[in-house]
């Protein structure tokens, strides 16, 4: 098995309980806007807890957090500035950290049926162009239709920058023939896709513990039988189950009480076992997750040698 990437934890969670800007309908945007030091200090919390690679905080660049008339006037700026972020921080770091480009959901998070090609086009062109400068590697993420994939693989192009596809899963019941995309395609030909498109990773994110591990199971199959060198990576979120016609960050809602950092490090045990390589927290798990996983990265990595 590959040697575990440990990723950070949510940003515009993290953001809110430090008190930085934060408010609908910007979100983790306000802060770039208004204190874009809060950022810095998301970005240095998850480096001091052990993380691996920091994610830019692009994921709420869009017109739907910004509005049109901002995204066309600050959109690339904005990203420029979040990706400028990551990497200083990165940078500064004694040892090595890579920045992720995070690149979002164009036309609504969870809502396979708003998608466009064409409008996912207008809203990725500034975001790529402006953070390529800074990242290592491309992250898509809470994609929950295989068409999502394919358009940010023609948008970033063949850069020399790893991709790695994240898509979100239904996750308010674990379907009958295995895990699903929120668009009800299946995490196999997701696998497939991601092999076929030329991806260095397929993650699951922004989804509950519960149904990672069976997405986990139906990817490394197709990996397995493809003999492709696909990395597997997992980063849940720790909401409650979300239902079909759910909006991610449209409002803020509730934390899990037991997905403490003991708790969430056994999910992890199990995602490891299973055969995912990356894994960290998306939407309110923390820095004390993360560290959590640092902590425990040897034994991990013993059981898996």
């Amino acid at each position: 098995m590959n040697s575990l990437i440990i990723l950070d934890g949510g940003t515009g969670r993290e953001l809110a309980r430090i008190g930085a800007p934060f408010r609908q309908p910007e979100w983790s945007a306000l802060s770039l806007i208004e204190a874009p030091h809060f950022v810095s200090q998301v970005h240095q919390s998850y480096v001091d807890a052990g993380a691996d690679a920091i994610t830019t905080n692009s994921y709420a660049l869009v017109p739907f957090h910004l509005g049109e008339a901002r995204f066309d006037a600050q959109g690339e700026s904005l990203a420029a500035l979040a990706g400028q972020l990551a990497y200083d921080v990165s940078r500064q770091s004694a040892r090595a950290v890579a920045v992720a480009g995070s690149l979002p959901p164009t036309c609504g998070s969870y809502r396979p049926d708003q998608f466009s090609k064409a409008e996912g086009r207008r809203i990725l062109g500034p975001l790529v162009k402006a953070l390529r400068p800074f990242v290592d590697h491309w992250q898509a993420e809470t994609l929950s239709a295989l068409e999502e994939a394919e358009l940010v693989r023609e948008m970033v192009g063949d850069d020399g920058k790893p991709l790695w596809l994240s898509f979100t899963l239904q996750d308010d019941e674990l379907a009958a023939d295995g895990a699903r995309l929120r668009s009800g395609e299946s995490v196999e030909d997701a696998a497939r896709l991601a092999i076929e498109l030329g991806a260095a990773a397929l993650l699951f994110n922004c989804s509950q513990p519960e149904v990672m591990a069976a997405a986990i199971e139906a990817a490394a199959q197709v990996v397995r039988s493809k003999g492709a060198a696909l990395r597997i990576g997992v980063y849940a979120n720790a909401f409650p189950p979300q239902p079909k016609d759910a909006e991610a960050n449209s409002g803020l809602d509730d934390i899990r009480a037991d997905l403490t950092p003991p708790h969430y490090l056994d999910w992890v045990k199990t995602w490891h076992a299973k055969g995912a390589s990356i894994i960290g927290g998306c939407c309110g798990i923390g820095p004390e997750h993360i560290a959590a996983i640092a902590q425990a990265r040897h034994t991990l990595e013993g059981k898996a040698a």
